[in-house]
């Protein structure tokens, strides 16, 4: 699987549908194959032991997941201090289906300048890769359109598990 054919520098990739354990070594494998060098974010359960030094390797960055205060900001200053960096964040968050994505990926690649790649695993085309790079603009629901239309149709390994790509500051603030 060749990379994608603009890929850029510095990028936020959303890995999505995120619905199985499995799409985790499915997106380690196709980045390999590309030839694509990614950084991807984890829960800090999976770097305690002999596994931390691994996945560390494998590009891992560990997040605790319950104090995750100053994080945007970390890896913001991991952009400017790199030539390089395709930070992969599994946008819905959990393996299970929920309402919402998470909005750090947003707002990383916001106040990064940096694009959103989607990426992916389709189990009904039983296909993954690279899509386009999305610029993140600041206005959340247009951002999120090209996001959604690109991910419109796709599948995770679990069927069902997967959501709509929706942030939830898409939701009109209601009147005080």
């Amino acid at each position: 699987m060749p990379p994608p054919a603009a890929l850029p520098d510095k990028c936020v990739m959303i890995a999505s549908p995120h619905t199985s354990n499995w799409d985790f070594p499915l997106t380690l494998a196709m980045a390999q194959v590309s030839g694509v060098k990614i950084t991807w974010l984890g829960k800090a359960q999976l770097f305690r032991g002999p596994m931390g030094p691994i996945m560390r390797r494998l590009g891992g960055i560990a997040v605790q997941r319950e104090a995750a205060g100053g994080m945007v900001a970390s890896l913001v200053a991991e952009f400017a201090a790199r030539d390089r960096l395709c930070l992969v964040v599994p946008a819905e968050g959990t393996r299970s289906h929920s309402e919402y994505w998470k909005s750090g990926f947003y707002r990383i690649a916001a106040e990064a300048h940096v694009p959103v790649l989607c990426g992916y695993v389709d189990r009904s085309t039983r296909s993954g890769g690279f899509g386009p790079a999305v610029t993140i603009t600041g206005d959340v629901t247009a951002d999120m359109d090209n996001i959604r239309a690109f991910y419109a149709g796709k599948t995770g390994l679990r069927a069902g598990r997967n959501a709509v790509p929706r942030l939830r500051d898409e939701d009109p603030v209601p009147a005080v």
